[in-house]
């Protein structure tokens, strides 16, 4: 067999073992969401459920919190940073160009 006919075969391979996976494990998944609504119907545990949901609310938050505020703190750096060199250009205290070696 030639390799092209190998990597086929093999992601044929991948894609069958995760669609029987995925299968497999539909089942057991979709329990969860019955819990979800049957402790929400309970109201002893009707706070539990708003915990639980803030919590995962809070947890989606953070990766787009985090990246947003870096790119943020990047952004301002990389405008300040231009600003100053726009004044020392304009200033002419900017950094020399020598013909020179070092």
């Amino acid at each position: 067999m030639s390799p092209f006919w190998n990597r086929v075969a093999s992601s044929i391979l991948r894609v069958t073992v995760t669609v029987v996976v995925v299968v497999m494990v539909a089942q057991a998944l979709s329990a969860c969401p019955t819990c979800k609504d049957g402790m929400a119907q309970d109201p002893a545990r009707i706070n539990m459920v708003r915990g639980y949901f803030w919590s995962i609310l809070f947890m989606m938050s953070m990766p787009f919190l985090i990246f947003g505020g870096l790119g943020y703190y990047f952004y301002r750096e990389m405008k300040r940073l231009q600003t100053m060199l726009k004044g020392q250009a304009m200033a002419g205290t900017g950094p020399s160009r020598s013909t020179g070696s070092f």
